[in-house]
């Protein structure tokens, strides 16, 4: 009996691996999926044009059943504009924004892509789409000229969203100076309705000046190679999603977000404070996490999060490596309107010193630098400006009122500390103050830190506001006078300076 089930599993092993060798190899790939399940035959019906937005905007839907032919066409545009309010940058665009046009087909499509470089471009670029199946993602077919256009052909096969950028060297240059976008190919039965969709990028920028120094600002190499990021922004500008920009929605809508990393070094920490992440799609693939409140873009990755709205109030988007939120521009507002849900969640909004200068308008700090180039700038000039940015940097600590708190920070209104010697308040804002100190009669004992990122403009707007406000009398301080102690002031190698 043993022997004759022995000779039944020989027999039956046999035979599977008679049935297995019988099996075409191609056969066994195709059902295991990959990128044979985008092939669903040639296009059909007429030729689509695609339709392109610029960012925060997002295409409609495909709407469609059948693979198509979609033509896209795009234009590289070198342009300079505003990186943060007062300074301008000269950003290299796919279809003259940053990020780039989002780019929407369907799994199965063929797409006929049509890059176009602009007369006025003073240098090549290509186009490297990480949903593309072939060599250097179509940058190998589209190496364009100013004033040249380029034309490929590529089959959708695998479905996700998908960064898109510059790949002609220096690669990491074109990167840097805002090529990049996404493209969208969609599952073929389309994405979930939602109530709204946007579209977010990050990306990492290196200037020669500081942060938020005013002026035309050039690209600077050697930060890039040493990942010193002067700016981290949400779609190519401080100012893209904050004050009248803030992406706008109502309780009790679903949204999803298509947000992307262009890098060209930084990793984003993606969070939006005060809303959890019902669904997200890590790295813009087929599979889901649940409920996440923070996740990690790749630079050249992306990311589809997906959330329901309950409670209204400004929700506030950032890079929670913080730092990059708050010193160097990663942060964006998402304003809910609709009714109060006390049962939910009680209590005030989002505390306006928290996001401070984010909320406001920098135009005043913009005029005041401008006039101060032309030899103009009043002292009413500067006061305007020193209140704007004071808001967003001293505030929390000494209020908005400058009444401090008592018995832990000291006031700056009506302070004989401040008004004896304003040189003096020069060198405390530029390098700390750490012990106990005297302001009308009362003793403090506490910590400041340096606060040496600021660029002379702004330390000397902020002092002139505090020396000329909350019943303080004191003179205009000037860029040269906090340029002078700047320059007097040993400091740690390495320290903001």
């Amino acid at each position: 009996m043993r022997r004759f089930f022995v000779l039944v599993a020989c027999a039956t092993a046999l035979a599977l691996a008679a049935c297995s060798q019988a099996v075409p190899q191609t056969t066994r790939v195709a059902d295991t999926g990959g990128s044979r399940k985008g092939d669903f035959g040639p296009p059909q019906g007429e030729p689509i044009k695609a339709i392109l937005t610029s960012p925060p905007h997002v295409p409609p839907p495909t709407n469609r059943d059948y693979p198509a032919k979609v033509i896209v066409e795009l234009e590289v545009i070198e342009k300079d504009m505003e990186i943060a309010e007062g300074v301008s940058y000269t950003f290299w665009t796919f279809g003259g924004t940053v990020p780039g046009s989002f780019i929407r087909v369907r799994q199965g499509d063929t797409v006929e892509f049509h890059l176009k470089n602009h007369p006025s471009s003073k240098m090549p670029h290509n186009i490297d789409l990480h949903g593309v199946t072939g060599p250097g993602g179509g940058a190998a077919s589209t190496f364009t000229a100013p004033g040249h256009r380029t034309q490929f052909t590529f089959k959708a096969l695998n479905q996700g969203l998908y960064v898109y950028h510059c790949a002609t060297a220096p690669v990491g240059m074109h990167v840097a100076n805002g090529m990049y976008g996404l493209i969208l190919v969609e599952p073929p039965e389309g994405m979930t309705p939602v109530d709204h969709e946007f579209y977010v990028m990050q990306g990492d920028f290196y200037t020669v000046g500081k942060y938020r120094e005013k002026g035309h600002q050039p690209f600077d190499m050697q930060k890039a190679i040493d990942e010193n990021a002067t700016y981290v922004l949400f779609n190519g500008a401080e100012t893209s999603m904050t004050g009248p920009n803030a992406l706008k929605v109502k309780t009790d809508q679903r949204v999803r977000m298509y947000v992307g990393n262009g890098g060209p070094n930084l990793v984003s920490s993606f969070h939006l404070i005060g809303e959890i992440f019902d669904k997200v799609q890590y790295e813009g693939g087929t599979h889901f996490q649940e409920n996440v409140q923070t996740t990690l873009i790749p630079a050249g990755g992306a990311v589809t999060v997906e959330y329901h709205t309950e409670i209204p109030g400004s929700y506030v988007m950032v890079d929670h490596s913080i730092f990059r939120a708050f010193n160097k521009g990663a942060l964006a507002i998402l304003q809910v309107e609709g009714a109060e849900k006390p049962h939910v969640y009680s209590g005030k909004q989002v505390d306006e010193m928290y996001i401070g200068d984010k909320v406001a308008s920098l135009a005043p700090v913009a005029e005041a630098a401008t006039a101060r180039v032309s030899g103009t700038l009043t002292k009413a000039q500067q006061i305007a400006a020193g209140a704007v940015l004071y808001k967003g940097t001293c505030s929390t600590c000494h209020q908005d009122s400058g009444a401090g708190l008592p018995n832990v920070f000291p006031p700056l209104a009506k302070s004989d500390f401040l008004q004896k010697d304003p040189q003096r308040a020069i060198g405390i804002v530029l390098n700390g103050l750490t012990g106990p100190v005297t302001v009308n009669g009362n003793t403090y004992n506490s910590v400041m830190p340096p606060m040496s990122q600021l660029t002379d403009d702004e330390i000397a707007n902020i002092l002139t506001f505090a020396l000329n406000n909350w019943g303080n009398s004191g003179p205009a301080i000037s860029k040269q006078d906090v340029a002078t102690i700047r320059a007097t002031t040993k400091r740690p190698e390495g320290a903001a300076h």
